[in-house]
This record gives structure tokens, C-alpha cells and sequence, in this order.
């Protein structure tokens, strides 16, 4: 299976090799992340970032190993830092001679004269543990490794000075034990491989420039812990442990065997699930994708539901969001056949429903979930709707329709946030001064970037759709479905509003504190995208081609027209700055999969569909590698930015090739 695997024309030069990062995850919220050259990059680059309280509470725990071969006499770093002062010292990444991926795996093949190293980076499902193994494959006298253990205890997203942190390390049997002052979860680094000796050694003004980029402080500190070395043979192999379990295995074999063996069952079940008339014939970037999707899904889990389940919106920094977690279910669990998964994403929200709304977000462990959000609520509906469709379950419908039931009735009488159906027209609105409810949520202090207060169009195209869904789930369980009829008829009704005659497409807002909003932005696709639409045929065609001439890009759709005086084509700078450009232009990879969908229900035409998916091909292979990232430039190249993982992009281009896969016929 072809996939992603680069030489020295991409190792060997730090700018390739440092735009490039990997990530791998443990189910339970905690992940490892890095540069193919091996130097950080980023405040969240480490070996084993712990979610302490799964599946938030994350918290730096082993930044990096810093690794030194002495080989026939000779001496190759096989590490590399920037600091502060500008300088790349050393610059181990000139003796990386390959980089790929075995399924997430990332693999690094270091040439040492004739010798070859190969190390693999994994974590254990459902455990804070990291293995890093290393593997003399080629040689022709014995190779000693010494790795320097660089430690840290912090959250993921912060800086450390060194000053400021009591943090120590202390022989334990097989290795070191690693804590700071207060009584923090201890990290233990072991091998049954290798001599270990302690230190205690601060390097200051390591230099992150992806975070001088962003406008953050750039500069952090780690704390040398200790020193492993061994002497492989060639043939050999040493694992070195990271874990805040004192008894982790440390058979790394044994445990890189399972974590290929999971791999390969979730491959089988993508295969089997997308492939199309049950042939096996899945492109390796698809089958590379039914891999990310699973890094998204993690466990969250409850006084009476420990195998509660939830989806993480992006790494390295996003927790888990109700609207991400809607949006993306269909794409990451149902197109890759994991339809149990989905039935527990969608009975453990049930239990956080309140006032008819679903959570926003969970801000972190013991913090009430915030519930500033309209659409989450609506993509409850459209959720449920995809996974019966698939699974044919009415066990669950009738289990969460009293839920549904309750979610309607507050929207009708009015609930959080002036959220309410207005009764002249049958439509949805939505919001209040300083409150941001849709997905285009940015805001700086009390300053909201794109309010839209008022009716706005994708809001009121998932009321129509969700209550269409209602009509079919009380059918199925033989209750009244009239109520339900008749509300979406009033909707679909009052949706006649959002035409713009003049300008060929929807409002985007309508009955906004300044009236109604033209402005041209994708939202208006999920009107034509969702199993119900409330458009009609040649309405379709025109948003569909509005979208394509002024919003497609090559990585997803603009947020905004470049038209628009408002219009920023690049997202970049402080906090202020790049928050005023993430949703006035800022490209967004998820919309590509309500744009695809949109155009196989307009033109009925899959390989033109298929086109579209062509440049996240090569996508996959910059930025997060092997996933697909959050968020791109307006302007070419369509550069990417944000998280290098975003669980909606990456469900919207399995939604979008298993709609191709199955052939939307026009106007389904």
C-alpha cells in the first residue's frame, strides 16, 4: 500500500521536515506529537502529553528523548533544537535518511555510516504510556545509544520557566521516576534494556517558532531527568517507557504487535464498510484516513456509563465539542463501520442535554459544560438520523425520542440565549448582544466577530432537516407525527425568505439587528447538502455554483467571499489578528464535505466529485501527516493552519467519499 513515506529530499531539509508533524493518541485523550526533524516546533510537541483526567487534563509529561549513536568510533546526533538565540544545534535530522508511517506509526530510518537505526513512536490504547523503540537493523559491529530524557510537567498549551518549577527524578528498578513538588502524577521512564543514571539539568530558550508565528511567547524551558544507554548488536532492539504507570509492560514488541493488530481491524472495517459493491479497492489515503478518524474518538466516561465515548475536535489543543462531535460522528464512525461506537457517542450526550441544548463545550475536569451553541443541538438530529439510516436501530430511537421530544418543545417556547421559533414564519432564531451560537464562534474579549443574530441560513436548514428526522423516528415508534409535519411545513415556508433574488443565492441572516445579512458565505450549502432541503432544484444549482466560483479552494471553501470589503485572505499573528481572520476568509477543510455533497445532488456527476477530494491527496502529506488539518489561507497556496488534525475535516472527506462511493442520484 503506498503511503506516506519521504527521503532525504524531504528529511534532509529542515524546512520540509519541520513543516511536517505527527501525531499519535491513546483512545482516552492523551497523544504525542513532533516534527519529522525531530525539533519542537510548537508548546505542544512532546513524547507523552497525559490526560490526566480523560479525555482533558492534558499535561506535558516527556517533551522529547534527545538520542546520540557512537558508531565505529564515531559519534551521530540524531537529534535537533532550535534555541532562542537563532541557532540549530545540532542537527541530527542530516543523518535521517527516511521517514514514513506504518498505519500512525511514525518511523524514522537514521543512516549512521553503513548502520541503520530505525525508531517508532507509539502510545498504548486506553493508558498514559509512550513507547519509543529502536531497532539496529544494519550494521556491522555493535552501536551504542545514549537518549537524554527531557522532561517537563506542565499544561499542554503553557511555557515553563525553569525557575518556577520544583521538578526532580530518582533511580526507581528499570529506570527513573519523575515528579514535581505538590504531589503531581509522576512520570515513570523505564527500560529493561538499558543503563540509567539521573540528572537534573535545565535547557533554557528552546525556541518555538510556530508559536512566535501565532504571537505567543516562543521560548520554553526543559528539564534533563536522566540518561539511558545501551549497546545494540545488530538485530537488537530497546524500548524506552514513558508512563504515569509504575507497572507499564515494557515488552515493546509485544506491544507495538497490538497496537498493529487494532490498527489492522480498524482497516478491515473501513475496507468493508467503504469500499464499493464490497470489493477491496480503497486508495491508500482513504484507508490512511479510517486510521485518523480514530484518533478523534476517545472515552468519556460517566458515574453510570464508563464506556461513554466522545470525539476530540482537534489536536494538538481542542477538547471535545458537542457541535465537532455531531458534525463529525457520521464521517468517523458510521462511513468506517464502527457503528457501535456511534450509538455510544449518541447515548452519552443524551445525559448532557439541559434546557433542550447540547453542551458547546466541556471547558475541563470539574468546570460545568458551557452550552453557547445552536447548532450542536441540530446536529443531535441529523446524527441520529445518519445512524438509524444505517443501522436500522429502533432500540435507540425510542430510547433518546423523549430527548428529542424535550429538545423541541424548548426551541418552541424559547430556551438559553433568545433561541426560540418565531411563530409568523416557522423559523429559528438565535442569539444575543456578546454571545457567539453558531460554528463561525470567534471571539476577542467582548468583541464578536460574526455574530449573526438573527435567522441564519444554516440554522434554519437543520431545523427543517431535524424535524423531518422527528417525523420519521415517531412513525417508526407509531406516535403522533403530525406535530412534527406541520412544524417542518411551517419552516420550509418561512425558508422561501432566504432567497436573494438579486443575488442569485441565500441570505445568509435574516431579521438581524441591521435586517437581513447578504452576505455570500458556505453556510447556505447545508441547505442543499442535508437529506432535506427546503430549496428547490434550480435554488440548489445556484448556491451550489455561487459557492463554486467565489468560496472553493483547493482544501475546503472561504468563510467569506474575497469580494467582501471585510475579507482577510490570510490567517496569521497575536491572538486578536488571527481570530479576526478565522471566519472573514480563513478557508475551513470540513466544508468541502457539504460542498461535495452538494454538487453530486445538483449535477449527479461522482467523478467530478471526485476531483474535488484530489488535492487533500497531497495534503495528507504536509502539515499533520496522514490527517487533514483545520483550517487554510484564502489566498494560494491555501497554506495550512490551526490544528494539524481536525476531526471534521477529516469526516467530511470520508462522508464525501462514501457519498461518491454510492452515487447520489440528482435531487435525493
Amino acid at each position: 500500500m503506498k503511503g506516506i513515506d519521504f527521503g532525504r529530499e524531504i528529511c534532509g531539509s529542515l524546512p520540509a521536515a519541520e513543516r511536517r508533524e505527527w501525531l499519535v493518541t491513546n483512545g482516552i485523550g492523551s497523544y504525542a506529537s513532533g516534527t519529522v526533524a525531530g525539533l519542537l516546533t510548537r508548546r505542544y510537541h512532546g513524547l507523552l502529553i497525559a490526560a490526566l483526567e480523560p479525555p482533558l487534563g492534558r499535561t506535558l509529561l516527556l517533551t522529547k528523548l534527545d538520542e546520540t549513536a557512537v558508531y565505529g568510533g564515531r559519534e551521530y546526533p540524531l537529534f535537533a533544537n532550535r534555541w532562542a538565540s537563532g541557532q540549530v544545534e545540532p542537527t541530527g535530522f542530516r543523518h535521517l535518511e527516511r521517514f514514513r508511517l506504518e498505519g500512525t506509526t511514525p518511523v524514522w530510518t537514521f543512516a549512521c555510516a553503513d548502520a541503520l537505526i530505525e525508531k517508532r513512536v507509539w502510545m498504548e490504547p486506553g493508558a498514559n504510556t509512550t513507547y519509543v523503540r529502536y531497532d539496529l537493523i544494519r550494521a556491522t559491529v555493535p552501536l551504542t545509544l545514549t537518549m537524554k530524557a527531557i522532561v517537563n510537567h506542565r499544561d499542554h498549551g503553557g511555557n515553563t520557566q525553569a525557575a518556577q518549577m520544583s521538578i526532580g527524578s530518582e533511580r526507581v528498578e528499570r529506570g527513573l521516576r519523575v515528579t514535581v513538588s505538590g504531589g503531581s502524577t509522576p512520570l515513570y521512564l523505564l527500560s529493561r534494556g538499558a543503563d540509567v543514571a539521573a540528572d537534573h539539568t535545565w535547557y533554557r530558550d528552546y525556541y518555538l517558532a510556530v508559536e512566535e508565528y501565532r504571537g505567543l511567547e516562543p521560548r520554553d524551558d526543559h528539564l534533563c531527568a536522566g540518561r539511558f544507554q545501551a549497546v545494540l548488536a545488530p538485530g537488537e532492539t530497546l524500548t524506552i517507557v514513558a508512563s504515569t504507570d509504575a507497572g507499564a509492560s515494557l515488552d515493546g514488541e509485544t506491544a507495538y504487535d497490538r497496537r498493529r493488530t487494532r490498527e489492522q481491524r480498524l482497516l478491515e472495517q473501513g475496507d468493508a464498510a467503504l469500499s464499493r459493491n464490497g470489493r477491496v479497492d480503497l486508495p491508500w489515503w482513504v484507508r490512511q484516513l479510517v486510521l485518523s478518524a480514530d484518533q478523534f474518538i476517545v472515552q468519556r466516561g460517566l458515574p453510570h456509563d464508563p464506556e461513554g465515548r466522545t470525539v476530540i475536535a482537534g489536536y494538538p489543543w481542542f477538547g471535545d465539542w458537542g457541535r465537532d462531535t455531531m458534525i463529525s460522528l457520521p464521517g468517523l464512525a458510521l462511513t468506517t463501520g464502527r457503528h457501535g461506537v456511534a450509538e455510544r457517542i449518541l447515548r452519552t450526550f443524551a445525559h448532557f442535554v439541559d434546557r433542550g441544548m447540547l453542551p458547546n463545550r466541556f471547558p475541563g475536569p470539574g468546570v460545568e459544560p458551557e452550552y453557547n451553541t445552536v447548532d450542536a443541538t441540530l446536529w443531535y438530529f441529523e446524527a441520529i438520523r445518519a445512524y438509524v439510516a444505517a443501522v436500522d436501530d429502533v432500540a435507540l430511537v425510542r430510547d433518546l425520542f423523549p430527548v428529542l421530544q424535550e429538545i423541541i418543545d424548548w426551541h418552541e417556547r424559547g430556551t438559553r440565549y433568545e433561541i426560540r421559533v418565531d411563530p409568523d414564519d416557522g423559523l429559528l432564531h438565535a442569539g444575543e448582544e456578546g454571545v457567539q451560537l453558531t460554528w463561525m464562534d470567534a471571539k476577542i474579549d467582548d468583541w464578536v466577530v460574526t455574530p449573526r443574530i438573527g435567522k441564519p441560513v444554516e440554522i434554519n436548514a437543520l431545523w427543517y432537516n431535524g424535524l423531518h428526522a422527528m417525523v420519521d423516528f415517531a412513525r417508526r415508534l407509531e406516535e403522533p407525527a403530525g406535530p412534527y409535519q406541520t412544524l417542518a411545513e411551517r419552516a420550509r415556508s418561512g425558508f422561501a425568505r432566504f432567497w436573494n433574488g438579486d443575488a442569485g443565492y441565500c441570505y445568509d441572516v435574516l431579521d438581524g439587528p441591521d435586517g437581513d445579512d447578504p452576505t455570500l458565505r458556505p453556510n447556505q450549502l447545508l441547505a442543499v447538502s442535508l437529506p432535506h432541503s427546503p430549496l428547490s432544484g434550480e435554488q440548489r444549482r445556484a448556491v451550489v455554483e455561487a459557492c463554486a466560483r467565489h468560496l472553493l479552494t483547493s482544501h475546503g471553501l472561504r468563510s467569506l467571499s474575497p469580494a467582501d470589503p471585510a475579507y482577510v485572505e490570510r490567517y496569521g499573528g497575536g491572538r486578536r489578528q488571527r481570530d479576526a481572520a478565522y471566519h472573514q476568509g480563513t478557508v475551513w477543510g470540513w466544508m468541502i464535505g457539504p460542498f461535495v455533497r452538494s454538487w453530486l445532488r445538483v449535477h449527479g456527476d461522482p467523478e467530478g466529485a471526485r476531483s474535488f477530494l484530489q488535492p487533500f491527496v497531497h495534503h495528507l502529506t504536509d502539515h499533520g501527516l496522514g490527517s487533514v488539518s483545520e483550517i487554510f489561507d484564502g489566498r494560494p497556496p491555501f497554506t495550512p493552519r490551526g490544528c494539524i488534525a481536525q476531526a471534521w475535516s477529516v469526516a467530511g472527506l470520508l462522508e464525501s467519499w462514501s457519498a461518491i462511493a454510492r452515487g447520489l442520484e440528482p435531487g435525493v
